[in-house]
This record gives C-alpha cells, sequence and structure tokens, in this order.
C-alpha cells in the first residue's frame, strides 16, 4: 500500500473542500446571515489539516487498484465528515449522526433527508446542502483529476473506483483530459438548465440549488412540498434534465465530436429512454383519475419516473397515495436506475442488459450445447471480466440490501417501510414508500439504523467494492 500517495490526495481533497465552502459564504454575506460563520471556522479546520497532508509531495507516486479503490472510500468518508461540520456548528442539526446522514445523502446524491422543514434553515445552509449534491454528482476525484498536475496512466484507477457501472473507458488519451471533458460537459448542462429556469421565472437563488439537485441527481429540495409548489413549465424542465443527467455521459461526447450515429446507436440509452417512455404510459394509465386532466397525470407519471429511474428523487405529489401498480413500477425504477457514465445511481442499465443477455445466451446453449458465441453491446464483443464483475455485483449487492433491511427492522417499523428505506438510500433515491415517502423523513429512525443507512448511502455511490476493501486486512499491507 502506497500510504504517501493516499495522504497526498487526501490532502487536496480537504483543501477543496475549504474552496467549495466559500460559495455559502458569500450568500451568507449576501443574505446577512450569522451561520456563515460555521463555514469559516470549518475552512479553517479543513485547511488546517488539509495543508500538512499534502505539503510534501510523494516520491512514489505510482497506485494501483487497491490504492484507487482506498483512496476513493476514505476520499468519499472525509469529505461527508467535514461537510458535516457546518450542520453542526450552525446548529442547523444538532445531533452529530443526524448531521452525518443529512450530508452523506447530499455528497452520495441520494436525497434522503432527516429535516421536517427545510425552509426553516438560512439560505447559505440550504445552498451547501444543494451544492454538495452538484460536487457528488460527477464525482470528486474526477475533479481532482482534472485539476491537479498529476501524470501516469495509473490514475486510471482513481476514475475507475469513482465512476459509476461496469465499466469505465476513457474519452481521450490522457485521464486528466477525460475529465476536464466530463466536467465541461456536466458544467455546460447545469448553466444551460439554470437558464431555462430563470426564463420560467424561478428565482435565482432556487434555480441555483434546484440545478444542483438535478445535475447531482440528488433530490435536496428548499421547499417542504420539494418541486409542488412550481409551474408546470418548471416542472417540466426539471423533468427533461433528470432524463438528461441519467444518460451516459460518453453519448454527449460522441455529438460534441461529431459521431451522432455512434451516439444513437449505444444500447443502454435506448433501454434507458425505452423504460421511461413504458413505464410513463403505464403510470399515466392507472393514475388518470386521480387527476384533472390526462395531461396532468402524464406530466406528474413522467416526472416521478424520471426522477425514480435517475435517482433524483424529487417530486411534484404524494405518489405515496397512488394506486399499487404504480407505486409497484416505482420501486422496480429503484432498483434499475440510471446508465452507466451518468450521475445516476441504482444498479444501472447496462448491468440489466448484460444480464439480460447472458440469460439468453445460457438458454440458448441449453438448446444449441455447441453454440460460442459471445456476448455483444454496441456491436462490440463483451469481454468474460466484464460478465463476471456484473455477477460478483449482483450477488454482493442482494447480500448487503438483505442484511441492511434485517438490521434497521430492530427498530420495529414496518416491512415496506423498511424495505424502501433501504432501496431508497442503497440506489442513493431520496424517498421511499409509507413512513419514508416523499412527504415524510429518515428522522424516524434511531441512529443505530441510521449509520447502517449512511452505509448503504456511501456503498451504494461507490458501487459497494471500494468501501468493502476498507474491511479487508490484505488491503492495508504495504507492497
Amino acid at each position: 500500500m502506497n500510504y504517501a500517495i493516499i495522504r497526498y490526495i487526501l490532502g487536496w481533497i480537504l483543501n477543496f473542500e475549504a474552496a467549495f465552502m466559500l460559495l455559502p459564504c458569500i450568500v451568507a454575506m449576501i443574505y446577512g446571515e450569522s451561520q456563515g460563520w460555521a463555514f469559516v471556522i470549518t475552512i479553517i479546520l479543513c485547511l488546517g489539516v488539509g495543508i500538512p497532508l499534502m505539503r510534501k509531495s510523494p516520491k512514489n507516486k505510482v497506485f494501483f487498484a487497491r490504492e484507487g479503490f482506498v483512496t476513493v472510500a476514505l476520499s468519499w468518508i472525509i469529505l461527508s465528515v467535514a461537510g458535516a461540520l457546518p450542520f453542526i456548528f450552525s446548529g442547523s442539526i444538532k445531533n452529530v449522526v443526524d448531521a452525518l446522514f443529512e450530508t452523506v445523502s447530499g455528497f452520495t446524491t441520494t436525497g434522503a433527508s432527516i429535516l421536517p422543514d427545510v425552509e426553516s434553515l438560512s439560505h447559505c445552509i440550504l445552498f451547501w446542502r444543494s451544492f454538495t449534491h452538484w460536487i457528488g454528482g460527477m464525482g470528486v476525484l474526477v475533479f481532482v483529476l482534472a485539476i491537479l498536475p498529476m501524470t501516469g496512466g495509473y490514475h486510471m484507477n482513481l476514475m475507475k473506483a469513482e465512476s459509476p457501472g461496469p465499466a469505465v473507458s476513457k474519452l481521450a488519451p490522457k485521464v486528466k483530459t477525460t475529465a476536464k471533458i466530463l466536467y465541461g460537459i456536466y458544467i455546460a448542462m447545469t448553466l444551460l438548465e439554470i437558464i431555462f429556469l430563470l426564463v420560467g421565472q424561478m428565482p435565482l437563488f432556487d434555480a441555483l440549488t434546484t440545478s444542483f439537485g438535478t445535475a447531482g441527481t440528488g433530490g435536496f429540495g428548499i421547499k417542504n412540498n420539494s418541486i409542488a409548489g412550481y409551474s408546470p413549465y418548471l416542472q417540466v424542465v426539471i423533468t427533461i434534465f433528470m432524463i438528461l443527467f441519467g444518460i451516459n455521459f460518453n453519448v454527449y461526447f460522441l455529438f460534441l465530436v461529431r459521431k451522432p450515429k455512434q451516439a444513437l446507436k449505444v444500447e443502454e440509452a435506448r433501454y434507458y429512454l425505452g423504460i421511461i417512455a413504458v413505464t410513463t404510459a403505464i403510470i399515466t394509465f392507472f393514475i388518470a383519475s386521480n387527476y384533472d386532466s390526462i395531461a396532468e397525470a402524464l406530466r406528474h407519471a413522467a416526472f416521478q419516473v424520471a426522477s425514480i429511474i435517475t435517482t433524483t428523487g424529487f417530486a411534484t405529489t404524494d405518489f405515496n397515495m397512488w394506486p399499487q401498480v404504480p407505486k409497484t413500477i416505482l420501486v422496480l425504477l429503484m432498483f434499475i436506475g440510471a446508465c452507466a457514465g451518468s450521475t445516476g445511481g441504482g444498479i444501472k442499465v447496462s448491468r440489466f442488459v448484460i444480464l439480460m443477455k447472458t440469460v439468453g445466451k445460457e438458454l440458448k446453449q441449453f438448446v444449441h450445447p455447441k453454440n460460442v458465441k459471445k456476448i455483444q453491446m454496441d456491436g462490440r464483443v463483451i469481454e468474460h471480466e466484464v460478465v463476471r464483475s456484473v455477477n460478483v455485483f449482483l450477488v454482493s449487492y442482494v447480500l448487503i440490501f438483505a442484511f441492511s433491511v434485517l438490521l434497521i427492522g430492530f427498530d420495529n417499523k414496518d416491512l415496506i417501510t423498511n424495505f424502501t428505506a433501504v432501496a431508497a438510500t442503497f440506489n442513493n433515491i431520496g424517498p421511499g414508500l409509507e413512513l419514508v415517502g416523499p412527504t415524510e423523513n429518515f428522522g424516524i429512525f434511531s441512529d443505530g439504523a441510521k449509520i447502517v443507512l449512511i452505509f448503504d448511502m456511501l456503498a451504494g455511490r461507490l458501487e459497494i467494492f471500494p468501501l468493502l476493501l476498507l474491511f479487508v486486512r490484505d488491503t492495508w499491507k504495504k507492497f
């Protein structure tokens, strides 16, 4: 284990977090809020720890997959702990576990909250709460790779450990260039959404925080009714951008380099859009009688489908009151999730596509035992290593999910609440059903149950293995 390079990167992470906190400080100055001092104190603490950690550049800057996974996991933990301090120092959230839950939910773009009244929070706290979504959406290590003067092919291990999906590819020969391209697309799309929201007469503060939540597919709202209080135009804009941020960013890159035919052939994106279209139509049919018109039912159905499959978690209506079929569909969409290489969570559409093709291949092999046809996706053969990683991921996913439901069951809440609470946190969605529905919050759970859900949020965002490696003894051995 190359501890020096891990220490060096963790130092930079704290320094970057201190820099990010300057924005809520500015917001506090604009609105004349005393809670801004909570960020000033946190900035001093972050720099006080971060500068000594990165002051001495390591001689050996080589790190392999093990270092990459450990660095990513530790970075997200440290980022969350430091990010929780302003909530505690400002008195906005007094319980340490609650503050950590809210912050982890922000950075992992989950959007599950323990707060019953978000409108009582100051503007600077609300801004930081939503901004954590934007920071965590693309990934803090991707940002580091785009900014830091780091060289060497080994840094692809950082991107692989943090980027969602069964396989990660470079958009350019250099990892740093790839990171810059990803963040360039991310920033451009965020700015575009802000403009469209402002055109719809949404206040600037609301437009910024809502765009942060949409871009990161997080879902922290600044209103107690989430997005329900905004106009139909604004709800439609947010629906469209939730769907766009759930698409693999490689598709946008292909359009940028003028390869539209290749972009349109990406199977995962086609399945993703197809699932959205079909489920929206089915849900609209079942909830049509709940609303004044088909158009209104369609708008709410499309919004909630986009919100759940992209794991954003915004809401325009209390879908907990919908019939059983629509609610069941939404729960299933929680597990499917968005595309790999997007800011969305969940298991990912690509994994389900690979799994379906693997099952199809096995069935054909029963009929034709000598068949040696390979599984293909986007016209390319899927390597056995990728198929194996998908199978291992799904087994690990099921085991952690089941164990988490069992552990929070000790709080004696009903099974639907427990099941959807784990589904909502492990898949980085936010709202579940029953006691954790879109109009409720996660404050009902004990501190022990919240710690389990915090682990689930981190494991879901980092796709399980980086976090699990921290508990393996051999991980920490020096090479």
